[in-house]
Parts: structure tokens; sequence; C-alpha cells
């Protein structure tokens, strides 16, 4: 397989860490998360959005979305639920990671920590910040009464909002009032085959 890859990328992480806790060989192209001149000449062919994750399994066929991702190859293992309310319960979670999570506490850490530019992250401080901290605070209150997002186990959902939420504090987030989210983080640190997002 090979993944189009940007190496600071929590949504290219996400993939990576679940490659490697189902013991999944791959190899990568390395992708600039700022330049994008060559995105179409990259990536045209594969993924019409232009953007990373984006894999191209053994028989050819491309894949994208980072969450897609996650689904097609944790579908039929320990990582999604064989029960149909919590597999949709788990959709639940990706769903919201990418719609509630991944917009504010991804684009925080980008524009401070990477885009090279952090006066931009300085305008929309403020709206970022709120909504990242709202974000948590519904994964607060979830993991105050549950190990792991869904079912009591470690599944995609975890992988899913694990790749930002360990890195939030590039994006000017603090954990410290959030100790369900901290004890969470360890956990899932602590699952077999973990990788840290700079493996």
């Amino acid at each position: 397989m090979l993944l189009y890859n940007s190496a600071v990328s929590g949504n290219c992480y996400k993939v990576r860490l679940l490659l490697a806790q189902l013991g999944l060989g791959y190899e990568t192209v390395e992708v600039d998360v700022v330049d994008r001149s060559n995105r179409k000449e990259l990536l045209g062919e594969l993924n019409p959005a232009l953007r990373v994750p984006t894999l191209v399994l053994d028989d050819g066929r491309p894949l994208a979305e980072s969450n897609a991702i996650l689904w097609y190859f944790g579908d039929g293992t320990s990582f999604v639920p064989d029960d149909a309310y919590e597999r949709a319960h788990v959709l639940q979670w990706l769903f919201f990671e990418q719609y509630s999570h991944e917009p504010s506490i991804a684009v925080a850490r980008f524009l401070k920590t990477y885009s090279g530019e952090p006066e931009r992250f300085e305008r929309q401080k403020e709206r970022l910040l709120a909504g990242g901290y709202s974000a948590l605070d519904a994964m607060e209150k979830r993991l105050g009464g549950a190990p792991f997002l869904v079912g009591g186990r470690y599944s995609i959902a975890d992988v899913s909002l694990y790749a930002y939420t360990h890195v939030a504090d590039e994006g000017g987030f603090e954990l410290d009032g959030y100790p369900a989210i901290r004890d969470w983080l360890a956990r899932v640190a602590a699952q077999p085959g973990h990788v840290p997002i700079d493996a």
C-alpha cells in the first residue's frame, strides 16, 4: 500500500496509528501541508479533494478521508464493534471529530505552529479556542464515565479523536481542566502497537 502522508498531520497520523496497530505495512509519499502547488499533479487522479491522507491499496484503488480509511481497515476487527448500535456510535464520534473537533483544534494547531503565519492564528484565536473547548467539553463528559468512547473498549473512535487531542497544546489548548481526557490519552498511548505521531 502507498500512503500519501504528511508527518505533522493528525489526519495522516490516525491512519498510520491504526495501520501500525493492525500490523499492516505500507510505503509513504510525503506531501507538504503548506505548499500545495503540486497537489493536482500528485493527487488529482486519486483524490478529487487533493487532500492527505490518500491511500492507494495494493490493487491500485485509492481511498481518501482519514475516517473512511479507519473504517475500511477497522471493520471486521476489534476496532469496530459488531453490535449495530455501537457501530453507529463509532460513526457518531467519527462525524463529531470531523465536524466539531478537527475544524477548531486541528486548524488552530496548523495556524499557530505549522503555517509559518502565526498571525493568522491570532486573528482567529477566540473563535478557534471557543470551538475547540466546546468539543473537549463534550469528550470530557463522555469519558468521565467510560474508559473509551464507545462500548467500554478501544475503537477507531478513540484512534480518530486521539490524533489531534494529544497535540492540542500546539494549538493553544490547555488540558489541565480535563482529567478524564488526560486519563484517556494515557490509556490510548498504552494500547498494543501504539506509535507516536513523530514515529
